[in-house]
């Protein structure tokens, strides 16, 4: 769909279904049946529950699952935030189509479809230290690029970003929304130096500065300080509650493109999952203020939705517990 203003995107953000607490029920009592001390399982029960509520079945299922990466150019790189050239994102779209990525092998052995979206590679974002990163109209149409990637059909979901300099706008973000100040948010991104990390901080405390008066609107905040690319996972989250699709979200980036549903509706991110903690600086806290325990803390930093995919494979084993466990009953095994 294409939304057609911000009043509309926002009434769709608002107008959020609570799952189904049946299927979240019966997996419960199922869960209590098998041949385990209960609770012993731990998320994996959980995960099995959280599944269940939003495809709305007694018994989920996970036949198909898929990685969307969005690919999106950023005019703040002109203010040296990062290690690497913008011409980098092109590349790895490339490499991506290739096979050759991180991303491809884990999608592989995670049993998931990888589809990759750029978004105007060749026509970056305004830099948000001078103007918005995107107007009205440019933020609607990533936002309804997201949103279309997400149908009904999914079992199950999990975002991914390229973007050279991306982790700046997600620290802008996630400032503008939580607060704490520049300081706070920004970690190395790509692995700058010491006076790279400084001119990030800088850039985004201008940002802030600049575009004071949105800041007290979530959709207008990813707007005038986010990227096409989170606007496109903003979207896709939001796509994936309208249809019942539970989500992983990936590190920072994804966290953060995200998090303005959560500051719309308190149970906006209800549907999601945060499936590890990056080691970029800011997403530890992201996640403590979104409420979002990780699945995975492995140190990674790599984005592309590697983490996320990674996590497919406990929410595999989570299923397969459930489903295929013995009950007491059945295993003939006596219950305290």
């Amino acid at each position: 769909m294409a939304f057609k203003s911000l009043d509309e995107l926002r009434s769709a953000c608002l107008a959020v279904t609570a799952g189904s607490d049946a299927a979240a029920s019966a997996v419960a009592r199922r869960q209590d049946t098998l041949t385990k001390p209960q609770g012993s399982l731990g998320r994996l029960e959980t995960i099995a529950a959280w599944l269940a509520r939003w495809q709305g079945r007694d018994m989920p299922r996970l036949d198909n699952v898929k990685v969307v990466v969005f690919a999106g150019n950023h005019g703040v790189t002109a203010q040296g935030v990062s290690a690497y050239p913008s011409e980098v994102t092109v590349q790895m779209v490339a490499n991506f189509a290739g096979g050759g990525a991180a991303i491809n092998q884990l999608a592989r052995v995670a049993g998931a479809k990888l589809d990759v979206i750029p978004l105007d590679l060749d026509r970056p974002t305004g830099d948000f230290t001078q103007v918005p990163a995107m107007d009205e109209a440019a933020f609607l149409a990533a936002v309804s690029t997201g949103h279309d990637a997400v149908t009904s059909d999914l079992d199950l979901v999990c975002f991914g970003e390229m973007g050279i300099g991306n982790t700046t706008p997600a620290a802008a973000i996630s400032a503008a929304l939580f607060g704490g100040g520049a300081e706070k948010w920004t970690g190395r991104g790509t692995g700058v130096d010491d006076a790279g990390l400084k001119r990030k901080v800088v850039a985004i405390e201008a940002g802030l500065k600049r575009h004071a008066d949105s800041l007290s609107d979530p959709l207008k905040v990813a707007a005038a300080l986010g990227g096409r690319e989170l606007a496109a996972i903003l979207g896709a989250t939001l796509a994936a509650r309208r249809n019942n699709v539970p989500v992983l979200l990936d590190g920072f980036v994804c966290t953060a493109a995200a998090a303005p549903l959560a500051k719309l509706h308190p149970t906006g991110l209800a549907h999601a999952i945060a499936a590890h903690v990056s080691a970029e600086a800011g997403h530890r806290g992201l996640l403590a203020a979104l409420d979002m325990p990780p699945l995975l803390d492995l140190g990674m930093r790599l984005g592309e939705g590697s983490g996320a995919c990674l996590a497919i494979n406990i929410v595999r084993s989570a299923l397969e517990c459930h489903v295929r466990m013995a009950s007491f009953a059945e295993a003939g095994v006596s219950e305290k």
